[in-house]
């Protein structure tokens, strides 16, 4: 085979990319996960200057994961029911006010936890409300055909974001401090704001339900039914809640390379050094067949490779480990987000889109709690490399005793499973 027709099959698919829309959308992401990235990074080793504890560090995933299920179930109802340009740049402006709050406080270097973390939750109450927007709008401007390559396309801008940002976390916080990182964030999340002002009206189609308790309970109700849909959520569950250990990094640039913030910079990056390969060379992803079973094996890897990244002594063996990782990840995101966007009716895109989203973005805030919480009575190694080999383990129980889902195929009817 040709070197030219290896690469175009195995290559990321840039077809989206010919829509304008959806290339506003992609390039506002890749400026703005930057910033975003290096904010994860500062505000992490903020809070653990001030508290000098892997614990309080991991309470930030609690602060990010109570707006993310409240306002995300309830973000993907009012999706559903408004025009969704509208909903994207009213939840733009508030993340972005989280970000100048977040920034002031550093500029004033008012030492406050507790404002800290009221800045993190309002962030993540405008993540709640944009991400199932974005989400169910992806499949409004681009053809169905095109969606998977779309969604390999968002997770190479997020993977992107996380090497970038973090990176100039490192070089910031060594010479200008919190503040300067911050400042870094709240200019360019100007990006996503100038992508949605962009976008067409996207008034709903179908039948409009008022958003409220009993629209996000049809949604849930709707995944219940479905073994498939259900089970694809579990298993990322599995893998962010047992083996994410990004709480554990403050402590062990700390510990274990001597408080250098580029190390802790590294280690930040190092799982989205993998996405953005696992997403670069994602041509194939979309060829394979049984993914049911193919999620139960790339998580299983997620699992091993922070294990063994928990073990490393040297930085550089840390970094190739969640590398891999995050190459097993990304494919993950893919396989998961395509089976979810093209499964639903338009009608419920935003709900489901809202379920999947408190899924995505909590589980990794759930797993920092896991993470500080467990660093706190086994140490940094056992809460490290026990969440990993847990991950693995548990993974390859749930996933693989549910038949529907181990037998799981593209394209395969998926309206009969929520019958």
């Amino acid at each position: 085979m040709a070197i030219g027709e290896l690469l175009k099959r195995h290559l990321v698919d840039t077809r989206p990319l010919g829509v304008p829309a959806y290339r506003r959308i992609w390039v506002g992401q890749a400026v703005t996960h930057v910033g975003v990235g290096a904010t994860v990074v500062a505000v992490g080793q903020q809070v653990f200057d001030l508290t000098q504890s892997s614990f309080w560090v991991g309470l930030l995933g609690m602060a990010n994961l109570i707006p993310l299920v409240v306002f995300g179930l309830w973000g993907g109802a009012v999706a559903d029911a408004v025009d969704r340009r509208r909903l994207l740049i009213a939840g733009s402006f508030v993340a972005w006010a989280a970000t100048l709050l977040i920034l002031v406080q550093a500029l004033l270097d008012l030492r406050n936890l507790y404002l800290i973390f009221a800045a993190v939750a309002l962030n993540a109450t405008g993540f709640a409300i944009t991400g199932p927007t974005r989400g169910a709008i992806i499949p409004r401007i681009l053809e169905p055909e095109l969606v998977p390559a779309a969604n390999a396309l968002n997770s190479l801008v997020y993977s992107i974001g996380s090497v970038a940002g973090p990176m100039i976390a490192g070089v910031l916080l060594s010479s200008g401090g919190v503040a300067a990182t911050y400042a870094v964030d709240a200019l360019l999340f100007t990006g996503s704001l100038y992508a949605a002002l962009r976008l067409p009206s996207l008034p709903p189609l179908g039948e409009v339900r008022r958003p409220g308790a009993r629209a996000v309970l049809e949604g849930l109700s709707f995944i219940v039914r479905s073994p498939v849909l259900l089970m694809s959520f579990v298993v990322d569950i599995i893998a962010m809640v047992f083996a994410m250990p990004r709480a554990l990094f403050p402590e062990a640039a700390a510990d274990r390379f001597g408080g250098s913030m580029i190390a802790l910079g590294w280690m930040n990056a190092a799982m989205a050094i993998g996405s953005v390969a696992g997403a670069l060379f994602s041509g194939w992803v979309g060829r394979v067949r049984r993914q049911g079973i193919g999620l139960v094996v790339v998580i299983a890897v997620w699992g091993l490779a922070v294990a063994a990244a928990g073990l490393s002594g040297q930085l550089w063996l840390v970094v190739a480990f969640m590398a891999v990782g995050g190459m097993a990840d990304v494919v993950s995101a893919v396989w998961r987000q395509s089976i979810l966007q093209l499964y639903a009716p338009d009608e419920m895109r935003g709900r489901l889109q809202g379920a999947f989203m408190v899924v995505v973005a909590g589980g990794p805030r759930l797993g920092e709690l896991r993470a500080g919480a467990t660093a706190t009575a086994f140490g940094l190694t056992g809460a490290w490399v026990g969440g990993g080999l847990a991950c693995a383990v548990t993974v390859l129980v749930v996933g693989l005793s549910v038949a529907r889902f181990r037998n799981y195929r593209a394209g395969a009817v998926a309206g009969a499973e929520a019958d």
